[in-house]
């Protein structure tokens, strides 16, 4: 069994395949971002993170699979640098940090309150990731591209020194030139 069916596995043992999100499941989300991710050139780790995102919740998605106290049970899972990446997706205080994100190259946390570097090899994995996201929940439910795509087309414009070029592609094809 690949690590990739094991946290498969867990995922629908918390119940993912349940969980209404736009698209059908959290659990199908996470499994198009862990896919996009893929497909966009990251690697087996940042894939997992992909997979995993969701699991502490989200500043847009309050629901969690695992309390953000029980960090080592995912850690077992997909290994540290992806675990590290899940938990500072899922602490992102979106409001805070997302405008200032080229500048400080800081996440706001939301469990504590307090900022927090984006360690340099996270930097564009994190990017990448927020965009993926993002842009399968606007694929899968168009109203929000509707609703949030001017926005989002200025947010990762101002965040291409960050993110990678396949993404940054993929978001124009997506949501179409700022």
């Amino acid at each position: 069994m690949t690590t990739e069916d094991t946290v498969n596995a867990w995922l629908r043992e918390r119940g993912a395949e349940t969980i209404d999100h736009p698209g059908g499941t959290l659990y199908l989300h996470l499994g198009r971002v862990h896919d996009r991710l893929g497909a966009l050139g990251h690697d087996p780790g940042v894939q997992l993170a992909g997979l995993a995102h969701a699991v502490y919740g989200t500043d847009g998605f309050d629901l969690t699979l695992l309390d953000v106290a029980d960090r080592g049970t995912l850690r077992d899972l997909v290994g540290e640098r992806a675990e590290t990446l899940v938990y500072l997706y899922g602490a992102c205080d979106r409001s805070r940090t997302w405008k200032t994100l080229p500048e400080t190259r800081q996440v706001w946390n939301r469990f504590t309150g307090t900022a927090e570097d984006l360690p340099d090899d996270l930097v564009q994995p994190f990017t990448d990731l927020t965009i993926v996201n993002e842009l399968d929940v606007a694929e899968q439910e168009p109203s929000i591209a509707a609703r949030y795509g001017d926005y989002f087309r200025t947010l990762f414009g101002s965040w291409a020194p960050l993110a990678s070029a396949p993404v940054l592609a993929e978001s124009r094809r997506v949501l179409g030139d700022t």
